[in-house]
């Protein structure tokens, strides 16, 4: 049975640049249940970190909006709530762990001192009460010698190390939601499946919802119950992550997975990229943002906006190929071409 947590309506973010508005997030729809780890996938450009940061409400002020939408967390809109309000929910019932944990970790701190911040300030805890905490999340990130690397700089620590620790950190207050912004992107490959391996881990402990965000489908393969697919500040398709590799309904969708190497076929057989680029969002124009590089395209994709069509129950695509009036045996004409 679904339980939601976290449900995001009809989210809008722009940002005010020399360049123009730039429409960074567009209609973003989806709903997180407990316990559950939700993907989010795309190419860089495609909202999918502005999207969490706004769930985190923390989008830059200078240039930043939240034009409209709803982001309800157990029933309560983030967006309207007082930023000290979301300040208490921010680290203690919702953590974020960031893809460059130098960037995350302040180099002039023991490590020990970071984590145990969080701790005296969500939870209360006195000193010798927090340290003994940071002691037991060190050791439940795999830090040996958790006693005496609490005394240790960022700097001391190795890359695969330092993500243990920000992990660390944004699970020490037990949140109900972890939204982790690209983990492993830095890190090699076999760090990359110890950290994920630990995330899957510790959401068995603790019955954290996971939202983790990347470009990597083989990460979204091993960690995703549900995926949603992001362009051009859109989500495009969203369904269980069997669904969205093996019956995959949008044309993007479908590029991406062509796009990526796969291990039982022959290393002579080359992949298939998705031709052009994205979309400037500050001149966007109408119809299908992803018509441009579409295979598939129609003249209804260069002037309409899709409408979101529901392939079955859950899962659901924003693309004119699945509308009813459309004929099922199109094949690909080419990129950018119309029928």
């Amino acid at each position: 049975m679904k339980d939601p947590i976290l449900e995001v309506e009809n989210l809008h973010v722009s940002f005010h640049t020399q360049n123009g508005v730039v429409n960074a997030v567009r209609g973003v729809d989806f709903t997180l249940n407990k316990g559950e780890t939700l993907a989010i996938v795309g190419e860089s450009g495609s909202g999918k970190s502005v999207t969490a940061k706004a769930i985190m409400r923390l989008l830059p002020k200078q240039n930043a909006r939240i034009t409209s939408g709803k982001i309800n967390y157990e029933n309560k809109n983030l967006i309207e709530m007082p930023i000290k309000k979301v300040q208490q929910i921010r680290g203690s019932e919702i953590s974020m762990v960031f893809q460059d944990p130098m960037t995350a970790l302040n180099p002039t701190m023991k490590i020990g001192k970071q984590i145990m911040e969080g701790l005296k300030k969500h939870q209360g805890l006195t000193n010798q009460q927090a340290k003994t905490k940071a002691i037991e999340m060190l050791k439940m990130v795999g830090i040996p010698n958790a006693e005496e690397r609490l005394d240790s700089y960022p700097h001391q620590y190795s890359g695969g190390m330092r993500q243990r620790v920000v992990i660390a950190m944004a699970l020490a207050c037990n949140p109900k939601i972890l939204i982790a912004d690209e983990p492993t992107t830095a890190l090699d490959v076999t760090i990359q499946a110890q950290i994920l391996e630990l995330m899957k881990d510790l959401q068995k402990k603790t019955g954290a919802a996971i939202i983790i965000i990347t470009h990597d489908l083989g990460v979204v393969a091993n960690m995703a119950d549900r995926v949603a697919v992001m362009y051009a500040g859109e989500m495009v398709e969203m369904g269980s992550v069997d669904e969205i590799f093996y019956s995959p309904q949008h044309p993007y969708t479908m590029g991406l997975l062509q796009s990526m190497p796969k291990l039982h076929e022959s290393r002579t057989k080359p992949l298939i990229p998705i031709h052009g680029s994205p979309p400037d969002l500050a001149n966007m124009i109408a119809g299908c943002p992803f018509a441009p590089r579409c295979p598939y395209t129609m003249k209804v994709c260069h002037y309409f906006s899709p409408v979101k069509t529901e392939v079955k129950n859950g899962h659901s695509v924003s693309c004119w190929l699945q509308d009813q009036r459309t004929p099922k045996d199109l094949q690909p004409i080419g990129i950018g071409g119309t029928v």
